[in-house]
């Protein structure tokens, strides 16, 4: 059985693609994740762990004024962390996380509540519109718990979306192997 990590890796080298990531909460799981599955040097370009609020601003570009008044853990400044850094380092795919892994709130928000996100470009040859997505998580669990989901949903958040470029047999073939849906 292949990991979700694998499972990126994979399809990013045979598409020819690679992923950046930005991490906040996860303090670099997602990239620690991505690179131990062998060969991943084909598909990952890097990573930034923008712990820090003001490094979002200053590294992966997100808007100063919503981090001022909506805070680091915030649905949009996860999309504006995948977009920047796939632009900041040159990768097809970026994807985000951000959120409060406990032992206590920050930003108004309770433990648990996390933002994961992906940004693709436009791509002419597949038809795809390209763009962002996020998902909202309320999550339980202890710290390490939490952190833990927070990788895992957001390689599947990655995955769904590469999937969704795949031609129409890919996917039927996709959905039966999940059981019809």
């Amino acid at each position: 059985m292949s990991s979700p990590a694998a499972d990126v890796v994979r399809l990013l080298t045979v598409r020819g693609e690679t992923v950046a990531v930005a991490e906040s909460l996860t303090g670099g799981l997602v990239a620690a994740d991505l690179t131990t599955v062998p060969g991943a040097s084909r598909a990952f370009r890097g990573s930034v762990t923008a712990y820090a609020t003001e490094l979002k601003h200053e590294l992966l570009g997100v808007d100063a004024t919503l981090l001022a008044t909506r805070g680091a853990v915030d649905a949009q400044v996860a999309a504006q962390m995948a977009a920047g850094v796939r632009k900041a380092l040159g990768a097809d795919w970026g994807i985000a996380t951000t959120g409060v892994a406990g032992p206590e709130p920050q930003d108004g928000q309770p433990v648990g509540t996390v933002f994961v996100a992906v940004d693709g470009s436009r791509r002419a040859d597949s038809g795809s519109a390209g763009g962002g997505k996020v998902e909202a998580l309320r999550l339980n669990g202890d710290r390490a718990e939490i952190r833990r989901e927070s990788v895992r949903s957001v390689l599947a958040l990655l995955l769904r979306e590469l999937a969704g470029e795949h031609s129409g047999n890919e996917r039927a073939q996709d959905t039966e192997q999940n059981g019809g849906f």
